[in-house]
């Protein structure tokens, strides 16, 4: 993930978009609430994350479990906040 060195654990709030995974080559990915993450071995750098594809005013719009490269996912608020995208990175 972006932000070096920090895991990801339910809660969190990302944006998912082509550098997460080819499948999500749509013009703008979307915003993603983990609700569970996948501890279980996979290829390095990948996981699989159980949540919620969130709408512009981030309420859930759809349930879903997608399998994600870590560095590809950037923070897109924190729960209860707006979903601006963190520019920082």
């Amino acid at each position: 993930m972006t932000d070096e060195g920090q895991g990801l654990r339910p809660g969190d709030v990302v944006f998912v978009g082509r550098a997460a995974s080819v499948q999500f080559t749509g013009r703008s990915g979307f915003v993603f609430r983990i609700i569970a993450v996948d501890d279980r071995p996979t290829y390095a750098g990948w996981v699989w994350l159980d949540g919620y594809q969130l709408d512009r005013r981030g309420q859930a719009v759809a349930r879903r479990r997608i399998f994600v490269v870590k560095a590809g996912l950037r923070r897109a608020g924190t729960p209860g906040s707006s979903l601006r995208m963190d520019r920082r990175h």
